[in-house]
């Protein structure tokens, strides 16, 4: 008599979930999105977040009706999900509290945009941003996530002022209005700036693939990992561990699942 062995992604009611995301997409980094787009998809029907930046660096603004906006529309068309990561994706703020410099020197390269900023500029660049990528698309985007998942206290309240459906961070997934936790997860990703931090992350990923592993599971690939192959090797067998207990999905499924489970 054959034994059914239980599938992980259907038990215990609501599905085991993969959300795959890309970072920094923008005209800037054209080729390297469009590798990483290729890199994780898997029969065509993979559905990825992709984290816009309006004006990378104020030096690659995203110009409507461009073949990159084009090629924008045609993943947003194609199911993909599209997140307002930032608007320039540069910090600026000059910061006063020892905590906030300490991030911004230390977890990010200067790119910690919407760390220190006031709740009103915060708010203006999101809804520049918001309207840019929703011209240029076609549809409503699916949330914010702040450049190297840093917010501040003014970003925080900016998120709510502006009715954002989702918003992410290192550690959790959830909704600014109301403040409802979606998923609470660490995000697994590769870091490339230095020799140290790039040993330590594909440590980390090669780890995750054989220990016990949340519901939800985050990936977030970069630009800058194109670069790499043994990142780029990293990137693919762990995706393609997850997948074998988890499904792929989009964050706009985490709200269904809770509200299945209530």
């Amino acid at each position: 008599m054959r034994v059914m062995t239980p599938n992980p992604i259907k038990e215990a009611g609501t599905p085991r979930r993969l959300l795959l995301s890309i970072h920094d997409v923008s005209p800037r980094h054209d080729r390297e999105v469009a590798m990483l787009h290729d890199h994780l998809q898997h029969d065509g029907d993979t559905p990825l977040a992709l984290l816009v930046v309006p004006d990378f660096w104020s030096s690659a603004p995203i110009v409507p009706d461009s073949p990159f906006a084009r090629r924008l529309r045609g993943w947003a068309e194609a199911g993909h999900e599209i997140f307002l990561h930032g608007f320039t994706h540069r910090d600026d703020t000059i910061h006063n509290s020892r905590s906030a410099r300490l991030k911004a020197q230390h977890m990010t390269a200067g790119e910690g945009e919407f760390l220190g900023l006031e709740h009103a500029e915060a708010s203006a660049r999101i809804a520049s941003g918001r309207r840019l990528i929703e011209d240029v698309t076609g549809t409503p985007i699916a949330g914010f996530v702040a450049p190297a998942w840093l917010y501040g206290d003014g970003a925080r309240a900016a998120l709510e002022n502006q009715a954002i459906a989702i918003a992410e961070d290192h550690w959790r997934v959830w909704e600014p209005v109301g403040g409802r936790t979606l998923a609470r997860s660490p995000v697994i990703t590769w870091a490339t700036r230095t020799k140290g931090r790039m040993a330590s992350s594909l440590m980390v990923a090669a780890l995750a693939r054989h220990v016990p592993l949340p519901r939800i599971m985050r990936v977030g690939v970069h630009p800058g990992d194109c670069g790499e192959h043994s990142v780029m090797r990293s990137i693919a067998r762990t995706v393609r561990s997850f997948r074998g207990s988890h499904l792929p999905s989009r964050y706009a499924d985490l709200a269904g699942d809770l509200a299945c489970a209530s």
